[in-house]
């Protein structure tokens, strides 16, 4: 099978390009600004890599399309910051770059694991928390609040592949992730402008400010998955053992590691300790609490609390997680020590 992965450099797909040559005989095509992420794997004969900019190079990312058997398109805005501070750009590559790919598969007969994200669930009923993926309902925020831009964009595009599995036959999978931790999530550089997302955020502020910011106080609960077990579970889904995975949605979360992003913090700090070159920063760390208008600018907004069901994919594909969050941060402080130590 050949796989055309977008966005191959970023945060999922590095992962997923890790475990793919790994555990498969698959061929990779690779696409990406850059392969920073990924030197260690150009050398494969199984996988090829191209760096380019999305945005012009429409007639070559057509072609692989032509000619791979899945398109896993990666490329997209997921960071809060982000796409509060540009949400028109935000909107440009979450949907109308994905859409014209997307096009092309049904146009090609191709099919498409589509990334959907938790965040298309927007502002859950208070009385169910619980994010079924065919039957809770999708409320969003007002316009003026920029966050939502970056869920319906994504649910737009869920929701034209559903047309377009309807209409055209395209053949296809969305997956959801639920908040997936590991290292190379986000760069050292982005938490320093306040632009990385919780765990990397936290350990660069122990390292290098001292000082954890809790925004509104860290009350807010997060269902936090390793990135080991979610690309586990993506590959799952491409397989599709006896076509359960066609047509079909899945969250990929631990609905086990629901904690609020205080008690995240905590742990943060706690297995930090654990690491001689860590510790003393560490036990000297402190918190504060910040406004959210203060931290992100006032078009942001928040959500309470999500947990993921995962019956489906237990049910349709045999997958669980199994990682607790505790070891999922021990394991990316493992890889910040020995990258920290080049």
């Amino acid at each position: 099978m050949k796989i055309f992965v977008t966005g191959v450099n970023g945060f999922i797909g590095s992962h997923f390009l890790e475990m793919a040559l790994a555990k498969t005989d698959w061929e990779i095509q690779g696409f990406d600004l850059s392969d920073s992420n990924i030197k260690q794997f150009l050398a494969n004969p199984r996988f090829q890599m191209k760096t380019g900019d999305i945005f012009k190079e429409e007639d070559w990312l057509y072609e692989q399309i032509k000619q791979c058997d899945v398109l896993l398109p990666l490329i997209g805005i997921a960071r809060p910051a982000y796409y509060i501070e540009k949400p028109f750009w935000t909107f440009e590559l979450d949907f109308e770059q994905n859409l014209k790919l997307v096009k092309k598969c049904a146009e090609y007969g191709k099919r498409v694991i589509f990334p959907s994200t938790s965040e298309v669930y927007g502002i859950p009923d208070p009385n169910n928390n619980i994010m079924d993926e065919d039957k809770s309902n999708l409320t969003l925020g007002p316009i003026s609040q920029s966050r939502w831009i970056y869920s319906c964009s994504k649910q737009m595009m869920d929701r034209v592949i559903f047309a377009l599995g309807q209409e055209r036959g395209l053949k296809f999978s969305l997956f959801r992730p639920f908040n997936w931790v590991g290292p190379r999530l986000d760069s050292f550089k982005e938490a320093a402008e306040h632009k990385g997302r919780t765990i990397t955020q936290f350990i660069y502020d122990v390292l290098y400010t001292g000082k954890i910011t809790l925004v509104n106080g860290g009350m807010q609960r997060r269902s936090f998955t390793w990135v080991g077990d979610g690309v586990e579970a993506l590959i799952a889904i491409i397989n599709n053992k006896d076509n359960q995975a066609e047509g079909q949605i899945f969250n990929i979360g631990n609905p086990a590691n629901n904690y609020s992003i205080k008690e995240m913090a905590q742990i943060v700090v706690d297995e930090m300790k654990k690491f001689p070159c860590f510790r003393e920063k560490a036990e000297k760390v402190e918190f504060v609490i910040e406004n959210s208008d203060s931290y992100y600018g006032k078009n942001y907004a928040d959500v309470q609390d999500r947990l993921p069901s995962v019956k489906k994919l237990e049910e349709r594909l045999g997958w669980k997680p199994k990682t607790t969050l505790q070891d999922a941060i021990y394991y990316t402080l493992q890889w910040y020590e020995k990258e920290l130590n080049k």
